[in-house]
């Protein structure tokens, strides 16, 4: 009997110890090795454009504070903190309990920070490493530039719990702009989204001109057999920000070229120029495929699809022609319009807001030992 009482006390004493040890281990010791854990998710294939990218009921109870360490490209304070007027992400985007700031007192409460990629490899910022870290707060790794231009960050790694970039695969998804279903459609024709008054055949639009680029040895190759309309570092020709979709509106077809070519790099020469300005992109950048998950497949023209640059010309001319079949690759806006990051607060408030919405999506804990080798990875 005196055996039987032992056993039912050790057996007691071992159900509460691992009990305890399990409760340790939840509270304790796996927040700690957040900064030490790193699962990595395969490319998504075909993965649409996240929910959390149109409008949401978002019932989060518990405030979640995002705090930017530092505005990106040297941006003053006092010009970001313009747009950080109280409840700025309920205010404007209908996200409640979402605190965005860059008050760095706020350092020992953040839950998630924001840190921009070009003042890390410039070194003209750092990282908060000096500061007592709370176990789960999360750092977050911000650029919208492609690996080319994010220089080394070999250092960085390990530093990372999030990403937010503008591949699919990233923990915040942040695309230069997406499609969102029309509210009301009764009455729209063809002939209403069908931009008018053209008078140019093509034109391009481009800052960054660089006779390496393959965009830039594709242009010379195409101006030699049609007409293209340049602004920007390839005759000099500057145009004003205010200037740009009026000017582009009056064009048949916009060289929605990218700088370097990436999967999901589908930039504001699409959404912005081209969409929102009034042409149908012609587009060089990642495979139609990868184009086809992000756009309409009937609303842009794809560089690859044509077997010389002759034969591209000549599609275009004979379409610019065509009034029935050119209005075909505006069908897509009876349904829809876009939405894109227009403006400097746009990109620099809206996404850091949405962290409050994706973070339910999250996978946790999570670092990123190697941030260099995943931008790079195709």
């Amino acid at each position: 009997m005196a055996d039987l009482c032992h056993r039912r006390k050790t057996l007691l004493f071992a159900i509460f110890f691992l009990t305890l040890l399990g409760y340790v281990l939840v509270q304790y010791v796996r927040p700690a090795l957040w900064m030490f854990e790193t699962p990595m998710r395969k490319m998504p294939q075909g993965l649409p454009i996240p929910k959390s990218l149109v409008p949401v009921q978002y019932n989060n109870t518990r405030n979640t504070t995002v705090l930017v360490w530092y505005w990106a490209f040297g941006r003053t304070c006092d010009y970001c903190r313009q747009h950080l007027q109280p409840n700025v992400c309920l205010e404007r985007y209908g996200i409640p309990n979402c605190i965005l700031s860059d008050d760095r007192s706020l350092f020992p409460q953040a839950d998630y920070i924001i840190f921009h990629n070009r003042e890390l490899i410039e070194y003209t910022e750092k990282l908060p490493e000096h500061l007592p870290r709370p176990p789960n707060q999360a750092w977050v790794w911000f650029s919208r530039e492609t690996p080319p231009h994010n220089g080394d960050t070999r250092f960085l790694a390990a530093k990372f719990n999030y990403t937010l970039f503008y591949r699919r695969d990233s923990d915040f998804f942040m695309p230069f702009g997406w499609l969102v279903p029309r509210k009301d459609t009764t009455g729209i024709t063809i002939d209403d989204v069908v931009p008018k008054e053209k008078t140019h055949l093509a034109c391009w639009v481009v800052s960054n001109f660089q006779p390496h680029h393959e965009r830039t040895k594709f242009y010379y190759k195409l101006k030699e057999v049609m007409p293209v309309e340049v602004w920007g570092g390839a005759v000099k020709r500057g145009l004003n920000g205010d200037d740009l979709r009026p000017t582009i509106s009056r064009c048949y077809f916009y060289l929605s070229f990218e700088n370097s070519i990436f999967p999901d790099y589908i930039s504001e020469k699409v959404w912005i120029n081209a969409f929102e300005g009034g042409a149908i992109p012609v587009v060089l950048g990642p495979p139609r495929k990868n184009y086809e998950e992000m756009l309409p497949k009937d609303s842009f023209i794809h560089v690859n699809d044509f077997k010389s640059v002759g034969e591209l010309a000549e599609f275009l001319k004979n379409l610019s022609k065509d009034k029935e079949r050119y209005a075909s690759y505006f069908r897509w806006k009876l349904n829809y319009t876009t939405h894109s990051f227009a403006g400097v607060e746009d990109w620099l408030v809206e996404p850091f807001c949405r962290v409050c919405i994706q973070q339910n999506t999250l996978q946790r804990p999570k670092v990123y030992q190697d941030l260099h080798g995943w931008q790079w990875r195709r």
